[in-house]
């Protein structure tokens, strides 16, 4: 079964996501887990919520989007289906 609707994600499950496309834990925060990952010339930083509880739609996106991970929602759904096979 393949998504083709990003379902609801808890930080943990996004954490364990992006580590396994690359991403290292950089540090624990007071808000969660600061994760980076070098991208050509940069280095991109993101904290993700450590919660066991779904994050809201709009803070995933935000993850998601060019500023932070820059994977974007079909990117997500790529690595979800990839790691379903």
């Amino acid at each position: 079964m393949k998504y083709q609707k990003i379902p609801a994600l808890s930080g943990i499950d996004l954490i364990k996501l992006l580590r396994k496309e690359g991403w290292i834990e950089h540090r624990q925060t007071n808000h969660g887990v600061a994760l980076t990952k070098k991208i050509s010339d940069r280095v991109k930083v993101t904290i993700i919520p450590k919660g066991k509880t779904s994050l809201p739609k709009g803070t995933l996106m935000a993850i998601l989007g060019p500023k932070q991970t820059g994977i974007g929602a079909k990117g997500l759904l790529e690595l979800l289906n990839r790691k379903k096979s």
